[in-house]
């Protein structure tokens, strides 16, 4: 269940929201109401298209819905930390010796990237507020 007011998702027994404090109906539809005027759902996949960068854009744009903000924090730092190690194996992988390890790392990361990349898509598209690990804590302590 999301708040009407702020965007945050709640257990589907509360009757206040978790984040805000407002009441919750028990047939509360999602929210509208963003600053990007586009719904919540189709605005938390754009975070995720071209990684950290919509993900800037998004938390820049957005000041009112919770669900946008988040998914826009955790495509920064989800896709920050891979650009980081993509740069780092670019660079390892010109080593003389070891180059063609870090090559193969370079591939297995890129692979697992793309298969990241789409699963936050397909999550924020269905509208569920899905968490990494990490970068969605991270991402729910900076919204």
């Amino acid at each position: 269940m999301f708040c009407p007011k702020c965007g945050a998702e709640n257990d589907d027994g509360s009757k206040f929201c978790q984040k805000c404090g407002s009441v919750l109906a028990p047939d509360a539809p999602k929210p509208t109401g963003t600053s990007t005027g586009l719904e919540p759902n189709i605005a938390g996949l754009l975070c995720y298209v071209l990684g950290w960068i919509t993900g800037l854009i998004f938390i820049l744009l957005e000041k009112e819905n919770h669900f946008i903000r988040f998914h826009a924090m955790q495509s920064i730092v989800t896709f920050g930390a891979i650009t980081a190690v993509m740069v780092v194996l670019s660079v390892l992988r010109e080593l003389w010796l070891v180059g063609a390890l870090f090559a193969a790392l370079y591939v297995i990361a890129c692979i697992l990237a793309v298969v990241l990349w789409i699963v936050l898509m397909v999550k924020a598209y269905q509208g569920e507020r899905y968490k990494l690990p990490i970068a969605g804590e991270f991402a729910e302590k900076h919204i």
